[in-house]
């Protein structure tokens, strides 16, 4: 890929995470999603493979169906009360529409689905953007909306994700379907938290980047993909397969 192409795209991505980041009307937050998922769809068919192409797709399906639902959220609770401020979501149908579009932003399950697929298709570095950055604003926004939320649904979301998630990742050979099924479970984990203690999960998400970041740079450099491929990486590098 051309570098100028691959710097804008980059910047792109931080810039829509950026303005999720500082935005607290929903239109400009709804903005900033629109912008990191159009920045990754480039990143991730850059392979000129018919996977990658057939992950992007999904990808993208899934994201612009979360997209438009969340835009239907918010402007059904304008329409209500007529607030556009992301903290004034009183309307508990809209809050509630929220949650489950940002739920199957990130792959959330029962909405987890995509995720696995998706990130068996790309590459590495591609995967590690999407495990990693592309879960930061979604999760701005939750940790904005939590006292709104309703708890029920949150601890309902969170259990069964950290059962799929564990339990989806035993039968697997392929390391990026594990990885995505470990991410399911973390985020299971963090949306449980989330109501009752908001820090610890601002805590555990910023340790799961870091596990995410440790793992998917390893298996980069092993250049792995399947378990068996781990077994040679001790004659390649003795010491990080430690």
């Amino acid at each position: 890929m051309n570098p100028i192409v691959s710097t804008i795209l980059i910047s792109s991505l931080g810039l829509g995470t950026t303005l999720t980041f500082i935005g607290s009307h929903w239109l400009l937050v709804w903005m900033g999603l629109e912008i990191n998922t159009l920045a990754i769809i480039p990143l991730m068919m850059r392979q000129h493979h018919p996977r990658a192409v057939e992950a992007t797709t999904k990808y993208f399906i899934t994201q612009a169906t979360a997209s438009a639902l969340l835009l239907f959220a918010s402007i059904t609770n304008a329409w209500t009360s007529g607030e556009w401020s992301l903290t004034e979501m009183i309307n508990p149908t809209s809050a509630t529409l929220a949650l489950t579009a940002l739920a199957l932003k990130i792959g959330l399950a029962p909405l987890h689905f995509w995720l696995p697929e998706v990130l068996q298709g790309l590459d590495l570095t591609t995967g590690l953007i999407l495990s990693t950055w592309q879960k930061l604003a979604p999760f701005a926004i939750l940790l904005q909306l939590h006292p709104l939320l309703n708890p029920n649904l949150l601890l309902s979301l969170g259990i069964l994700s950290t059962i799929i998630g564990g339990w989806g990742g035993l039968n697997q050979t392929q390391l990026r379907k594990i990885l995505a099924y470990s991410s399911i479970a973390n985020l299971g984990w963090m949306i449980t938290i989330l109501h009752y203690a908001p820090n610890l999960t601002l805590l555990n998400l910023i340790l799961y980047i870091i596990m995410t970041l440790t793992t998917f740079l390893l298996f980069k450099t092993f250049n792995s993909t399947k378990i068996n491929s781990i077994a040679s990486s001790s004659t390649k590098s003795p010491l990080l397969s430690i």
